[in-house]
């Protein structure tokens, strides 16, 4: 797993999404824009974050290991079970 840059800074937030409000957008291939990183931060319960890479990489997000999203990089998101999570965004300062 990456980890964030030491130059970047959250700038957003979402709200709280459960397995049930998860926005489709997040189940699908997206990617974020360029210089945006992310931070997938589990509240509660479990994500299957996969990176759409070749090779691909899946990991499984906890509150003990937040999932970080590169900047451009396709990846999706499903839940195990229940789930709260929130998406923190970052730039470059």
């Amino acid at each position: 797993m990456k980890i964030l840059p030491k130059n970047v800074t959250a700038y957003r937030q979402t709200s709280v999404f459960t397995q049930d409000t998860i926005p489709n957008a997040l189940l699908h291939s997206h990617t974020t824009r360029e210089g945006s990183w992310g931070k997938l931060c589990v509240i509660s319960g479990q994500l299957r974050y996969q990176i759409l890479t070749n090779p691909p990489e899946e990991h499984v997000i906890s509150s003990e290991l937040p999932g970080i999203i590169e900047p451009k990089i396709s990846h999706k998101v499903e839940p195990i079970g229940s789930v709260e999570f929130y998406v923190e965004f970052h730039h470059q300062v």
